[in-house]
């Protein structure tokens, strides 16, 4: 386990790991890295919102996170990124954006696309209490291509 309510096996599923066959597993630092997100962020996000929670994206190998796309310096590689998504209909993305926002360290929160009510899914990472920036972006598609503004 990595926390109260998240698993191992969740932690580091991927479809496209799985299809790839792409090692998927962190070492001793990057689960320590996942354990402290899971501490400092997800599990009072999940006292809050009153139930589960579902994860998009949580660990990524390297190569993982080359084959679908992902930044170069994707802290998810790290251990300390989590992409969170309402699908349980428990509180939307935008409630647990502004309730990260408003009560929780963080490093970085990026509002994933969507509209200006509710983004597609949260992406928020974690690094340390004397690390962490609290920078908030909001990220949307120009030419097809991702850009990010700070909000």
């Amino acid at each position: 386990m990595i926390s109260k309510h998240i698993s191992y096996k969740e932690a580091v599923y991927s479809r496209t790991a799985q299809r790839l066959d792409i090692y998927n597993h962190p070492d001793n630092v990057q689960k320590d890295g996942m354990i402290l997100i899971a501490e400092k962020v997800f599990e009072p996000l999940r006292k809050f919102v009153g139930g589960p929670i579902k994860i998009n994206s949580f660990f990524r190998s390297p190569e993982l996170n080359k084959a679908i796309g992902g930044s170069g310096k994707s802290q998810h590689c790290h251990g300390q990124a989590i992409d969170l998504d309402d699908t349980f209909g428990k509180a939307t993305n935008a409630e647990m954006f502004n309730y990260i926002k408003e009560n929780l360290d963080f490093d970085q929160m990026i509002w994933e696309f969507g509209d200006e009510d509710n983004p597609d899914w949260v992406h928020i990472s974690y690094v340390s209490a004397e690390k962490n920036r609290k920078r908030c972006l909001n990220a949307y598609k120009k030419n097809n291509k991702t850009n990010y503004k700070i909000i």
